[in-house]
């Protein structure tokens, strides 16, 4: 696999689904966890928006690493870990999206294991952390154009 120019394309496609992802999460009741879960599909509809939206970023990453680097994780806490070998993300950034990547994981493969409690949590506190680690990536893609196949 040889290095290539990462597909703006796809990076904005990305990113305007951790987007849309987050806002809609924002705009389940999320004023108290007795709101959240007072009908059975916020809860549902919560954890269905924060997985694609980790999806998403996950997969920003990979892309970044494939197409810009010639790297290819096979799985996604790899997708941090090589991001923050690289110098795409910060260590303090790094281990937020592994944190994460082990959540979306947990979300796929032990779904019986997540709370809502948990679930409202994540939501009503820390969807801000996607953001950030997604604001990330782009700084560092805006500061290497030469990476891109476009302008972002």
């Amino acid at each position: 696999m040889t290095p290539g120019k990462i597909r703006t394309a796809i990076v904005a496609e990305r990113v305007a689904w951790v987007r849309k992802m987050l806002e809609a999460i924002r705009n389940l009741p999320l004023g108290s966890y007795e709101q959240f879960r007072e009908d059975p599909r916020t809860p549902a509809a919560a954890e269905s928006h924060l997985r694609r939206a980790l999806e998403a970023l996950l997969d920003l990453g990979r892309h970044i690493l494939a197409k810009g680097f010639a790297l290819a994780p096979a799985e996604y806490k790899e997708v941090a870990d090589e991001l923050g070998k690289i110098g795409v993300l910060s260590e303090e950034d790094r281990a937020l999206l592994r944190q994460m990547a082990g959540y979306r994981n947990r979300m796929v493969h032990f779904y019986h294991e997540v709370s809502q409690e948990e679930l409202y949590y994540i939501c009503s506190r820390q969807l801000s952390d996607v953001e950030h680690v997604c604001e990330a990536m782009l700084q560092w893609l805006n500061e290497h154009p030469e990476k891109m196949d476009a302008e972002i």
